[in-house]
């Protein structure tokens, strides 16, 4: 049973959870700013005249998005390296 534990420290699962982690975010991030830019492009060309407004909305998402994905990603870096 001891030897099991000493394999699985070995492993260091904990790093390969956090570089998992931090690919999903990553993953997520894209996936998010892609569906911003979808609908802001669908709603410009349903409403070309509230172009500007849509624009500065969809570049505040995909900074607040950014955000997040920045936040996890060092997360998962501080789990790897602390």
């Amino acid at each position: 049973m001891t030897a099991l534990f000493i394999f699985l420290a070995d492993l260091a699962l904990g790093q390969m959870g956090a570089a998992l982690g931090a690919g999903l975010a990553a993953i997520g991030a894209g996936i998010g700013i892609g569906k911003i830019g979808a609908s802001a492009m669908e709603a410009i060309a349903r409403q070309p005249e509230a172009s500007g407004d849509i624009r500065a909305n969809m570049i505040v998402s995909a900074a607040l998005i950014e955000g997040v994905a920045f936040f996890a990603v060092i997360i998962c870096a501080l789990v790897i390296f602390v």
